[in-house]
């Protein structure tokens, strides 16, 4: 198994066990405070989970070596596995929603205990942690999964602020007999919503983007290019299409060589297009080069 496998599985394994934890101490303590931002909450840590077993599974799959029916590897599963957790972020976010606005023709809600501030402070500070520790590691391995699942723990970050601002306002609309203030933790859920379902939406699209051979622009191609022209005997590149699979890239590539050359002089300079791509950027996995006369 590659070290960066192993890296991203022990990331992962951390995060179902802090989600578990983090879901177990938010549930109890929506229900003990009745605080529904928190509630909402938890039902978002424990949508985590379920994102990171996909992970798992994506991550042992996509490093498994090319064969006669992926000849170009099994990377793009980690780009499916971001697509499904991206999509477990929009369920969750309109179940939170519908939970939220439910509220609003009810009766006026009680505010939840301060027990739930105190979670919430402590959910912000892990959850934070936690997104920092995967999107680092993710970047560093390239792995569009765990930066999926990483920017999932993000969300649950950015919800939890929410849900703090909105069951303090409610404590204090209750403390001062300010009404309006009451609904502020039904407030905050909806807020909580939208921020889950706009990052569920923007994993989905870059992923699916992937998933449908969209090749990498000239500016984040250019490094590429930059290589190829340096080796000798290339006289100019006439196509070049980077495609990314997963951690790592495929490239398809026409150049041009000098058309009084040999077959065999031209086959070696392709070889060495192919070995210097390879060698130069970790992250390229295959080179498919083609040759035309100059």
């Amino acid at each position: 198994m590659k070290e960066n496998t192993k890296s991203i599985i022990v990331a992962t394994w951390v995060g179902i066990i802090v989600n578990g934890l983090l879901a177990l101490l938010k549930g109890v303590g929506g229900f003990l405070s009745g605080s529904k931002a928190l509630l909402a909450d938890a039902l978002h840590s424990a949508s985590d989970i379920v994102g990171s077993v996909v992970v798992l599974f994506a991550v042992k799959i996509a490093n498994k070596p090319p064969d006669e029916e992926h000849p170009y590897g099994h990377g793009k599963a980690e780009n499916i596995a971001s697509i499904i957790v991206a999509l477990l972020l929009i369920v969750v976010g309109v179940e939170i929603s519908i939970s939220s606005i439910k509220v609003f023709f009810g009766e006026a809600p009680q505010a939840p205990g301060k027990i739930a501030l105190v979670i919430i402070i402590i959910s912000i500070i892990v959850k934070e942690a936690l997104f920092q520790y995967k999107y680092k590691l993710g970047k560093k391995y390239s792995s569009t999964a765990l930066i999926s699942e990483a920017w999932h723990h993000r969300s649950d970050s950015l919800s939890s602020g929410a849900a703090l601002l909105g069951i303090g306002s409610a404590i204090l609309g209750e403390m001062f007999h300010i009404t309006v203030l009451v609904y502020g933790d039904a407030v905050a859920g909806i807020i909580v919503s939208l921020i889950v379902i706009k990052v569920g939406y923007s994993l989905a699209k870059e992923s699916s983007l992937v998933i449908m051979e969209k090749v990498l622009d000239e500016d984040d191609s250019k490094m590429y290019i930059d290589t190829v022209l340096s080796i000798d005997g290339v006289e100019e590149i006439d196509q070049i299409h980077v495609r990314t699979h997963g951690s790592y890239a495929i490239i398809d590539i026409k150049v041009s060589v000098d058309r009084k050359i040999t077959v065999e002089q031209g086959h070696e300079i392709a070889k060495n297009v192919k070995t210097t791509l390879m060698e130069k950027h970790k992250e390229i996995e295959d080179v498919l080069v083609h040759i035309n006369p100059y």
